[in-house]
């Protein structure tokens, strides 16, 4: 009843042009965290990626998170995974979904495609040590009311493709025509706040640069702000040893 024009349709066979791909580690041995909830949430990732594998967006189309894959219910097979919680870790039926929405999201930022709803956690559990991506450039869920949907503003089909292996959670954007433009994610401004409550809120605003096919920029855009509750104290001297992308490793339940 809102107006909008849901993708729904799937297509089996791939469309010919890759736009953007990405990919992120299924386990991750964390501090004070049991491996089952890891590896029920591979289980949990298996069954949503299965409702998203080879959607087609449409030109006007709308692309939700929550439309295609529904209730995460012990019915349709989903386990207890890891859900972050006030900026605590707890189990909960369908955690670690949000492994699957940063993806899309983060694959979504390399594309001519829109993001019209996206949340960002409000806290921030990891330091930066070895974070590849910009701190906030991913996309937590909670079914039903916090949703990531995507608008197909452009006069092409998209397609989005999904697939679990024994290592990694893996994503595609495929279009019917190759892309006439890459785009390059970045930090603009970042900035770390006192609070009058003791602690700290870390915040920054994302960027992307638009590139033609020369590689020169012919665009630069905002894409969002971030606000985050500090969950370690600034200025560490060192922080996790990952090389992944820390928004990955603790998800919020999806």
């Amino acid at each position: 009843m809102d107006g909008k024009n849901y993708a729904k349709a799937k297509q089996a066979e791939p469309l010919p042009y890759l736009l953007f791909s990405h990919k992120t580690p299924l386990l991750r041995q964390l501090k004070d965290v049991d491996m089952w909830l890891q590896h029920n949430k591979v289980i949990n990732l298996k069954i949503a990626a299965k409702q998203l594998n080879g959607v087609i967006v449409k030109p006007g189309e709308t692309f939700s998170y929550w439309r295609l894959i529904g209730s995460t219910t012990r019915r349709k097979g989903y386990q207890d995974g890891m859900v972050l919680f006030h900026g605590q870790v707890q189990k909960g039926v369908g955690g670690g979904l949000c492994q699957l929405s940063n993806l899309i999201y983060w694959m979504t930022l390399h594309t001519p495609l829109t993001v019209t709803e996206r949340y960002r956690h409000s806290y921030d559990v990891f330091p930066d040590a070895g974070r590849s991506q910009p701190f906030g450039s991913g996309a937590t869920c909670f079914y039903n009311y916090l949703d990531l949907q995507i608008l197909n503003e452009t006069t092409e089909e998209f397609q989005l493709a999904i697939r679990v292996t024994d290592t990694h959670l893996v994503g595609e954007w495929r279009a019917v025509r190759p892309a006439m433009h890459t785009y390059e994610i970045y930090e603009n401004k970042h900035w770390i706040t006192r609070e009058y409550w003791g602690g700290y809120v870390r915040h920054n605003e994302i960027h992307r640069r638009v590139l033609n096919l020369e590689s020169e920029i012919v665009g630069d855009e905002w894409v969002t702000e971030n606000h985050a509750i500090m969950m370690y104290e600034p200025l560490l001297p060192q922080g996790t040893s990952s090389t992944e992308n820390p928004e990955n490793f603790i998800d919020k339940l999806g």
